[in-house]
């Protein structure tokens, strides 16, 4: 496969560095080249999927203009959900590709469905707690508001606390609490690296490839 990777920061550098250990031919470009002026129909003739780190403005002009085209493409980049309601119109319009996701790591997407297990329990309190490197632009983080949307999920009585810190280059730490007037459960996901995140890309846009349609990646990560 050819993947386009936009972004030139640690995990945009991960994500190509992976795809090119996993035998794809890979480009990359920087974000502030990125958007509509950039992402042309001749860049993306022979492009399968388009990978997305860069940042929640950019994100949105590079989605649209992928979609736009009939593009596929995977976006890692998180807080632009407000505009998900338009990106998933215009990628069923023009028949392109669209997958996205708060966190690509495998291992993330079995700790939400921990989450969901333990938000069945009824009579307790949650709290969730993230830690993330200073350069993170959104906090909460996309994965933390996805904890919660999934215990609100499973159970609507529920309250639902997020505290956010951002220190050094923490790559990322979870913790979700239950209490009760009993007991307390925790649960906790810690990330060492980037290249857990990296490498669940890469596979999301190798299962993306010559499909059309709108996926979270919650929803397929088992069959990549």
């Amino acid at each position: 496969m050819l993947l386009l990777v936009l972004g030139k920061g640690k995990t945009g550098s991960l994500v190509a560095q992976v795809a090119r250990e996993r035998g794809h031919s890979v480009r990359v470009m920087d974000r502030e080249n990125a958007g509509a002026a950039a992402l042309t129909a001749p860049l993306l003739a022979h492009v399968d999927v388009v990978i997305d780190f860069t940042t929640p403005a950019a994100a949105v002009e590079n989605m649209r203009a992928c979609l736009a085209l009939g593009a596929r493409i995977v976006v890692g980049t998180t807080g632009w959900y407000d505009q998900l309601s338009d990106m998933k119109a215009l990628a069923f319009k023009r028949g392109g590709g669209l997958l996205y996701g708060t966190n690509y790591s495998l291992s993330v997407q079995k700790f939400f469905r921990m989450t969901e297990e333990l938000a069945r329990l009824k009579g307790y309190s949650y709290s969730i707690t993230e830690t993330h490197h200073t350069s993170k632009l959104d906090a909460p983080s996309g994965t933390a508001i996805t904890l919660k949307e999934i215990v609100l999920a499973a159970n609507p009585a529920a309250t639902v606390e997020i505290t956010s810190h951002r220190e050094g280059d923490a790559s990322g730490l979870h913790t979700i609490t239950a209490k009760s007037e009993s007991d307390l459960i925790e649960l906790k996901h810690e990330s060492f690296g980037r290249r857990g995140f990296a490498e669940g890309a890469v596979r999301a846009a190798e299962w993306l490839g010559g499909k059309n349609g709108v996926w979270e990646f919650r929803e397929i990560f088992d069959k990549v």
